[in-house]
């Protein structure tokens, strides 16, 4: 069942388990706000219950053979990307770090290969988005690596270890994109057939709660290389989907596609 997002606050009221929620960042810039991405996260920031900490998922924290999650006291801000104005240089996002926290998720993903980080800190893909969900930076939140050497099921079980912390009023937050190609973007924004087949594909095995099938890489085919030519961006998407519970309800935010072959859908199950 899907709900709109004017409905959440609502819906949020009803529970003690926390929502789990999947944000497409996309382009930097994003960050500077006045465009409908930031709006719509500073919505649902207003929305959200207020989390004790918040364990992030972001796609340019990529890792091989090993989940790292980031144990230290004031994870730095992180300018990951080049050729953009000094503005989004000039962001920073203070929040404090978790480490008693991060330190429990390394023994709870034990079986995954967790391993304490302290060189790490706030990526765009968190920051970003986090500047808006929560601008006063005072929730406390570290970041947990994608594994980029394991299979795409693989990234749902680690997000199944990790869905007992909703129960703790942790927040968990994924950050990528359902569509990110950056060979084939397009200046006039008109989006690629394939970048709405995709997209639309992924919506359709949310809500049915098929998310078997969004690990079935071989089944995808050349519609998932299409929109995945490095497929970073779709991990943080998977483990978010590996916590969804049973009687969750399902929401999308954002469901347009960018500069032709980036879906910047979001989705939060609560």
């Amino acid at each position: 069942m899907s709900i709109r997002i004017e409905d959440l606050k609502t819906r949020f009221q009803k529970t003690e388990r926390m929502p789990v929620v999947f944000l497409g960042h996309g382009n930097p810039m994003h960050a500077l706000g006045n465009n409908p991405y930031a709006d719509a996260w500073q919505h649902l920031g207003q929305s959200l219950p207020r989390p004790k900490a918040i364990l992030l998922v972001s796609a340019h924290w990529m890792s091989r053979g090993s989940l790292l999650v980031d144990v230290s006291t004031m994870p730095r801000t992180i300018h990951d990307f080049r050729g953009f104005p000094p503005a989004l240089y000039e962001q920073q996002y203070p929040a404090p770090g978790h480490p008693k926290l991060a330190r429990e998720v390394v023994a709870l993903l034990s079986s995954h290969h967790a391993e304490e980080d302290e060189t790490w800190g706030l990526d765009h893909g968190s920051w970003a988005v986090l500047k808006w969900l929560y601008p006063e930076a005072d929730v406390p939140v570290f970041q947990l690596s994608i594994d980029m050497s394991r299979p795409l099921a693989w990234h749902l079980e680690v997000g199944a270890q990790l869905a007992e912390l909703r129960d703790r009023g942790i927040l968990i937050l994924g950050s990528g994109n359902l569509v990110h190609n950056l060979r084939n973007l397009r200046f006039d924004g008109a989006p690629f057939d394939w970048a709405e087949g995709f997209d639309q594909f992924v919506a359709n095995k949310l809500t049915d709660r098929n998310f078997d099938a969004l690990a079935d890489r071989r089944a995808m085919g050349p519609l998932f290389e299409q929109a995945h030519p490095s497929f970073d961006h779709y991990l943080p998407a998977l483990t978010v989907a590996g916590t969804v519970q049973r009687d969750d309800e399902l929401a999308f935010m954002n469901d347009s596609i960018d500069a032709g072959s980036i879906s910047m859908r979001s989705f939060i199950f609560s």
